[in-house]
């Protein structure tokens, strides 16, 4: 990875799930949109949410929905960077997207597919 250059930016998708930390490693200007049909999370999850009674934005906030960590690439070495990170035993899945509407902002698109 440290080879590529391409990485950008990193967040750990803690307590704060993605609504609050992604935003930390965000350069100024610059918000995420993130399509939550490409995200599957474990069963567990889906558990949780209908359980617990939790609307879709507060388990975005709450849970990291097993997606533990965010990497920051540009879209062109997205591809080399997933390359990578699989060949080291890593699952990746592409998420989302920078823009400049919304700045220091994640907004979200698509619906999650609670598994």
């Amino acid at each position: 990875i440290r080879e590529t250059g391409a990485v950008k930016g990193m967040a750990h998708i803690t307590g704060g799930g993605f609504t609050e930390n992604i935003p930390r490693v965000l350069p100024t200007g610059i918000g995420a949109v993130l399509d939550l049909a490409n995200a599957t999370p474990p069963p567990v999850f889906g558990w949780v949410a209908k359980t617990g009674g939790i609307a879709v934005d507060e388990m975005l906030r709450t849970f990291n929905c097993g997606i533990g960590m965010v990497v920051i690439v540009p879209a062109e070495q997205a591809e080399a960077v997933a390359a990578i990170l699989t060949e080291n035993g890593e699952t990746v899945t592409e998420i989302g997207t920078l823009t400049s509407q919304n700045p220091g902002e994640v907004t979200y698109s698509g619906e999650i597919k609670w598994g």
